[in-house]
């Protein structure tokens, strides 16, 4: 957003205190709306007078009150702008003013946002291109300094190296609002000096240091508490929800796992009140999504939908959101607050029909009053995937014998260690029917060999998939069974400097580019995302899923390798938490590299 103005300006203080008292016209009355209270969760009629930024009155109706511009909002609802406090634009493949026109108009005013993904494929200069592409739209974007770049130093290479350093430097900055999710859980945990040297350098700026604590419970999830992380959003049950408030921290509720909403509900509905700590974040929302459902407010939706009183919502979007990340000018639709305001003609449905942010009417009948212009994107964002032309020999795995014992990854999401015995053909692994590859190349002209894994419970695949959009670091990474189709998808990414690709039987049948960073297009949103819709399609005749873990959203996060268990990287097959690198999946002859209880 451009320069919030200054709430404390004492002549912008001063009109407000005389316009509340009728001595001079307000900027802006919002006359006969039906505001619902997000302090005493009851509704009542009320006006609501704008002078400069800031809201100088609440009041009962009154058509006596004069103001220079007027908004009519008889049979709407009044809310507080919504606050996302946790997401990543480009797992939405658009440039932050595209994002921004497609969600404010739908009510959301702020966003806080870790542009990790930028930082991890171009360093310093995607978090410099995040904050100035954010800086003059009308969503507030508070830019966090991402902490995990790469995720998991020493297991994965990527297109920067944040250490202690540099993010000391970054959280000096006024634009910079706090330290982003801390995803070197196990570093962090086993005193690691430079994960430390993070930790530190957030708590020594006075600013949030926010989280990332996918599979901590008892004493570890205290333990990364204690170390001074603030924040998480990684839940996968009832009991990790439960287990956060009750540590105390932030939890930013995200939207992004569908199957797991009804139990949050039901868990937050047994409570008999919502916590003043409970917020909600979209974390990552693919183009398609967003552009048919939205971003924040399709998880007040959602979560409405499921049960839970719009006023627990809405609250959970708004003041709680606000007092979490330290904003006490945000949240609330009351005097000597910012004037981010929704109004909204069904309060279910969340369906805004006007938009005041900081006092400036942005949005009308669901469109932008003025378009949100994009920033040039630097050159240090484009040409970002350095990786030589692939073959199809890249993809396979060189072995002696007749038969060689491998490990294995198995399973989508929440991967484990297994062990298979495969024929040895011609020197190389010979794939089961029933598993699948997947493979990595470094992008960032580091020229080591393509890692392979063999995957287990993956599905039935009759085709191929590569991306550069992959979590975190985002190398190149190839999915399917037929080398020649690999080959074929990843070389057709490398050709558009990154994005991702569909191929069976040696044809293509679907690509997105993403030149910026590969992994944003420079085209509209619509277009964006009728491409990525087209390219899902294409997969899903190919791919037998089996949600809710063996689904498309699957192929991103398989690289995640700060979360627990195995999982390959640019650098090999590597489990974070037990501190192993396999650089083949072929096991040596005598040889441990997993945990004995853990082969098949």
């Amino acid at each position: 957003m451009a320069q919030d103005s200054d709430l404390n300006a004492p002549e912008m203080r001063d009109r407000a205190v005389r316009a509340a008292q009728g001595q001079v016209p307000f900027d802006l009355l919002i006359a006969n709306t039906r505001l619902l209270d997000m302090v005493t969760g009851r509704e009542r009629d009320a006006d609501i007078g704008v002078t400069g930024g800031l809201i100088a009155s609440v009041h009962s109706p009154d058509r006596a009150r004069e103001a220079h511009a007027f908004l009519d909002a008889v049979g709407r609802f009044a809310v507080p702008g919504l606050i996302d406090t946790h997401m990543h634009v480009e797992s939405s493949m658009v440039a932050p003013a595209q994002y921004a026109a497609a969600v404010v108009p739908r009510g959301v005013t702020t966003v806080v946002w870790d542009p990790h993904e930028f930082a991890n494929a171009c360093g310093l200069a995607g978090v410099d291109y995040a904050v100035s592409a954010g800086r003059d739209l009308p969503l507030r974007f508070l830019t966090l300094a991402p902490t995990c770049v790469p995720s998991a130093p020493g297991f994965e290479t990527c297109g920067g190296d944040f250490g202690p350093e540099v993010l000391s430097e970054l959280l000096t900055r006024e634009d910079i609002h706090g330290a982003a999710e801390l995803m070197t859980m196990q570093p962090l945990l086993s005193g690691n000096p430079r994960v430390k040297g993070i930790v530190n350098a957030g708590l020594a700026s006075g600013k949030r240091v926010c989280g990332h604590a996918r599979g901590l419970e008892d004493g570890t999830l205290a333990a990364y508490a204690a170390a001074g992380v603030e924040s998480d959003h990684e839940l996968t049950s009832a009991q990790d929800l439960i287990a956060r408030l009750e540590a105390g921290m932030t939890v930013e509720l995200r939207g992004s796992h569908e199957h797991l909403l009804p139990e949050f509900t039901e868990a937050i509905l047994e409570l008999g009140h919502l916590p003043q700590t409970l917020t909600f974040c979209t974390d990552d929302v693919f183009p398609d999504d967003l552009a048919n459902h939205g971003g924040l407010d399709h998880m007040v939706r959602r979560m409405i939908g499921h049960g839970l009183p719009p006023s627990w919502a809405y609250r959970a979007a708004t003041l709680n959101a606000a007092t979490r990340i330290r904003r006490s000018d945000l949240g609330l639709v009351a005097p000597g607050k910012r004037a981010d305001i929704a109004i909204l003609d069904d309060i279910e449905r969340v369906k805004a029909s006007l938009v005041v942010a900081d006092g400036v009417l942005v949005s009308e009948g669901g469109k932008m009053v003025r378009p949100c212009l994009a920033a040039a994107p630097p050159v240090a964002l484009r040409n970002s995937v350095a990786v030589r032309e692939l073959r199809p020999d890249d993809f396979e795995v060189a072995a002696k014998g007749s038969t060689a014992e491998i490990a294995t990854l198995s399973k989508p999401r929440f991967p484990a260690w297994g062990a298979r015995t495969v024929d040895v053909k011609a020197g190389k692994l010979s794939l089961p029917d029933d598993m699948i590859r997947m493979a990595i190349a470094n992008r960032y002209g580091r020229n080591l060999p393509v890692r392979v894994a063999f995957l287990e419970n993956w599905g039935t695949w009759r085709g191929a998939f590569a991306t550069t959009v992959s979590h975190d670091s985002h190398n190149l990474t190839v999915f399917g069974c037929d080398p020649v189709d690999m080959a074929l998808a990843a070389n057709t990414v490398r050709s558009s400097n990154g994005g991702l690709c569909v191929v069976s039987d040696g044809k293509v049948l679907g690509h997105l580019a993403l030149p910026l960073a590969g992994l944003v297009s420079e085209a509209p949103l619509s277009e964006t995302a009728e491409s990525f819709a087209a390219l899902r399609r294409s997969l899903d005749t190919l791919v037998d899923w089996e949600p809710p873990y063996l689904v498309f959203k699957a192929l991103f996060g398989a690289s995640l390798v700060c979360n627990a268990g195995p999982r390959l990287s640019d650098v090999g097959i590597v489990d974070v938490f037990n501190e192993q690198i396999l650089e083949t999946p072929v096991i040596p002859a005598r040889s441990t590299p997993m945990h004995a209880q853990e082969r098949p």
